[in-house]
């Protein structure tokens, strides 16, 4: 078991069902997770995690296919030969398919075998949204829906909004809202995490959360590679509709919400909400879309479709009014990093212009939360250089590396969700509202981008949205490759 530092949180033993349980997110993403709490200690021997394929496969030629995407576990010296087979010892794998029923009576004999009240029975749809509604008729066509089952769905949830109620009606036909968690795994990031934190356990920030003192925001999500495999899937998306609707919309929700009373599913997402609601509605003067030089050639035809976009928003609300956040996200950028960084309103009077060193201390107090890679948080200052010179100034910074500072590895994210999910905490998962109030700030926008063709730019840059600053003379911060 790995070491640390805190007390993991207990979690009850639970039945998890992942339809699509040898599909390509769940041997990269959820089994994965399942083995790290497992040598955690949080998924016992007595979980039970059933695979519900199309076409069934042997454990063993599961294992072999999942071992390579929990690697980092054995060159870490944590996992080893026997605890990857005991791991390996929770599975059941039934072949199912949701459109024609067939498997469903295995599905049944097996969860009845260990059914209670007090045992969470989670469904994970690892699947095309298309086959929600009947993988949902399927669970309530067998008798396996019951007060202490939870659903788990994944993005995207619909194309617009019209799509998303569609299949959310689909889901709300079968499960309860309290019992249904749409997945989004930016929320179950550390640094996510540490950013409400950061918020509402110091005053010496939450004090400064306004437009008294803050001059913008800028979220940057930017990966370095394209679209690979998912060609086709993506160009139905596009980087409005996979990234900015959902995890991008959420990390500028977590920065402007409001404090809420209390730290409880209903009270965050109540505050979030508010926040979407808020939201000015973008004009195409405030909306820069891009496509990277190569992306027809991979996907084989001309396209229209986005894999760049930057945005300024507005909240509408006391406490922003007048404040742009700069959202962008894209493809085939220089770097891969995601990052919150807060620029302060710069000193109202300037003491120091007189002794000549106005312009070396100009710079602004930034907060930069660095959501991915080398997780944490720095606070750009401007200090004195060491001396008798007189009053130099240099850039500096308190940084407060993750990494670094805690010795021991930090969670991936769908380790947390998936362990939220057997606790009951819905905290970190949004409620249909949520979703549909991102689709009502998005779908205008993506209605404006019908009839326009994206911006080209060169892989290995960071986008074509320079003058979206530039206009009111700022300019976009770079991550660097090191956080």
């Amino acid at each position: 078991m790995t070491e640390q530092t805190s007390q993991i949180a207990t979690v009850p033993d639970s039945d998890y069902v992942i339809f699509g349980g040898t599909g390509d997110l769940a041997l990269r993403k959820i089994f994965p997770a399942f083995f790290w709490r497992f040598l955690d200690g949080q998924v016992t021997e007595n979980f039970r995690l059933i695979i519900a394929a199309h076409h069934i496969v042997s454990r063993d030629d599961f294992a072999e296919k999942l071992r390579p995407n929990c690697e980092d576990a054995f060159t870490s010296g944590v996992a080893n030969d026997d605890n990857f087979a005991a791991f390996i010892g929770l599975m059941n794998i039934i072949e199912l398919d949701v459109v024609s029923g067939k498997g469903a009576d295995n599905l049944a004999g097996l969860i009845n075998e260990k059914i209670s009240a007090d045992r969470p029975c989670i469904y994970y749809l690892a699947v095309a949204p298309s086959l929600f509604g009947a993988s949902c008729q399927l669970l309530q066509q067998a008798d396996l829906v019951h007060p202490q089952s939870r659903l788990i769905v994944e993005k995207p949830l619909g194309h617009d909004g019209p799509s998303a109620k569609l299949i959310n009606n689909e889901i709300l036909s079968v499960f309860t809202e309290e019992q249904i968690y749409r997945i989004d795994h930016y929320l179950g990031k550390e640094t996510v995490q540490n950013l409400m934190a950061l918020r509402f356990a110091n005053i010496i920030f939450e004090s400064l959360w306004s437009n008294n003192h803050i001059d913008h925001v800028q979220i940057t999500a930017a990966e370095t590679v394209g679209v690979g495999q998912r060609a086709e899937y993506y160009d139905k998306y596009g980087a409005v509709r996979d990234m900015l609707q959902n995890h991008l919309l959420q990390l500028l929700c977590l920065v402007a919400m409001e404090p809420p009373s209390q730290f409880n599913a209903s009270q965050v997402r109540d505050e979030k909400l508010r926040v979407l609601r808020a939201l000015r509605p973008a004009n195409s003067e405030d909306i820069v879309r891009g496509q990277y030089q190569g992306y027809e050639a991979e996907l084989g035809r001309t396209s229209n479709t986005d894999t760049f976009v930057a945005l300024k928003v507005f909240v509408d609300n006391w406490r922003w009014a007048g404040v742009p956040f700069y959202i962008r996200t894209g493809k085939k950028m220089a770097v891969r990093a995601s990052e919150i960084i807060i620029t302060f309103k710069r000193r109202p009077h300037d003491i120091f212009s007189t002794i000549g060193q106005s312009q070396k201390g100009d710079a602004p107090n930034r907060l930069v939360i660095r959501v991915q890679p080398q997780e944490g948080l720095r606070l750009q200052l401007t200090s004195k250089e060491p001396g008798p010179g007189g009053m130099r100034f240099f850039p500096s910074e308190l940084n407060l590396s993750f990494g670094e500072t805690f010795d021991q590895r930090l969670p991936d994210a769908y380790e947390r969700l998936l362990m939220d999910t057997a606790r009951g905490n819905q905290t970190l998962f949004m409620r249909l509202d949520e979703v549909l109030a991102a689709w009502q700030f998005i779908d205008p926008i993506i209605d404006m981008a019908k009839d326009t063709a994206p911006h080209l730019y060169r892989e290995g840059t960071m986008g074509p949205a320079d003058t979206l600053l530039a206009k009111a003379g700022r300019d976009w911060i770079d991550p660097s490759e090191d956080g």
